[in-house]
């Protein structure tokens, strides 16, 4: 960890577990202008996370009949995908990623297509305090031109989605969808620290978060600060390390949702994520394997200002959960592409090192 922050991330903690072992850390600064340290117990928004806990929540409609992952969305939501659109896209398409849906972010914050000119971040700034409607981000999304085919054979991942997932939830079940997954995912795991943000400040101890927007925003901008409406069931929960491994291990432990439904949480597709690499994605859950170390199931998330990644071993014996305090850090060469930094190789140590135990496991094809 103290390798990532030399590299230049201001701060990260984690907490990594082995068997009944558990190691909690920090490195650097929770804040770039007075010094303060960061501390492991920290809260942090958790980005597309969130996406795992709206995802059991969905499954659990399931299991109780509301809800049929192979029905058509039009059916349960009419007014928000209407027409023939709405009869090809089934709820299981949005779960893996794979409608053919496009993500709304790039028009809803229209100047980061400007990259990587300055201007980039100017939607960044005129969206901080601004409320976004569920319904006007999923028409965003479905205006702009398709990503695909509705059930392609290979996924674009898409925010889009699991917006339509937080509607239908509130369709099914009567009470908003953030009501929902608080009741029934996170207060059913025990976390004690982990919400939707009731307004644009994080409560409880956290750190400033600094976006660097690709060398767009230099020196890089605290954005810890923001109305994550523009996100909602897709990634604006808050949690700490501590929440975060905890969710994980009780929902691969089948006490969040069945073992048959986490067994369909667990067929994974191929999907084009935001960055435009490949990832293994199930509903909700992202598959990485590591060289002679496993399998592991878990996400990443980043919001603007702050990367999550949270990975459980099949056998829930070996989890990490990282938070770090700067995202998008990669420079751009002439040609506008972002470029290999040195915090880069710092990370992927430090995540085998997590992972696996040492520092020499090999880092497999899928390690992050």
């Amino acid at each position: 960890m103290d390798g990532v922050h030399r590299a230049g991330m201001p701060g990260l903690f984690a907490e990594v577990r082995d068997g009944d072992r558990t190691w909690r850390g920090a490195s650097g600064v929770a804040d770039l202008a007075t010094g303060r340290p960061v501390r492991p117990d920290m809260r942090q928004r958790v980005g597309s996370i969130t996406k795992s806990f709206t995802a059991a929540a969905v499954m659990q409609q399931v299991e109780q009949g509301r809800i049929r992952l192979d029905a058509p969305i039009g059916g349960y939501l009419p007014h928000l995908v209407p027409g023939e659109r709405g009869q090809k896209i089934t709820v299981r398409m949005l779960l893996n990623h794979t409608s053919g849906l496009p993500d709304y972010i790039p028009y809803a914050f229209p100047s980061i297509r400007q990259y990587p000119s300055p201007q980039a971040s100017a939607s960044l700034d005129e969206n901080r305090f601004r409320h976004f409607r569920p319904a006007e981000l999923i028409e965003l999304g479905l205006a702009a031109p398709p990503a695909g085919e509705p059930g392609g054979p290979i996924g674009v991942y898409s925010n889009t989605n699991y917006q339509l997932l937080g509607q239908l939830l509130e369709r099914v079940t009567g009470t908003t969808a953030e009501e929902y997954i608080t009741r029934n995912v996170i207060q059913r795991a025990g976390l004690r620290h982990t919400e939707f943000p009731a307004g644009t400040r994080i409560n409880g101890p956290h750190a400033r978060m600094y976006e660097s927007l690709y060398g767009a925003i230099d020196p890089p901008r605290d954005y810890s600060v923001y109305d994550m409406s523009w996100t909602g069931t897709g990634a604006a929960l808050v949690s700490t390390m501590e929440d975060v491994n905890r969710f994980y291990g009780k929902l691969l432990a089948g006490e969040i949702v069945s073992r048959s439904s986490l067994a369909q949480m667990q067929r994974t597709v191929p999907v084009r994520a935001l960055d435009g690499t490949m990832i293994n994605y199930g509903l909700g859950l992202h598959k990485v394997s590591v060289e002679g170390c496993g399998t592991f199931w878990g996400s990443d998330g980043t919001v603007w200002g702050a990367r999550t990644m949270a990975l459980t071993r099949d056998d829930g014996k070996r989890q990490m959960s990282v938070a770090l305090n700067l995202e998008r850090w990669n420079k751009p060469d002439s040609s506008g592409k972002p470029q290999p930094h040195p915090i880069d190789g710092a990370l992927s140590a430090l995540y085998r090192q997590a992972m696996c135990g040492d520092t020499t496991a090999q880092r497999g094809e899928d390690t992050p």
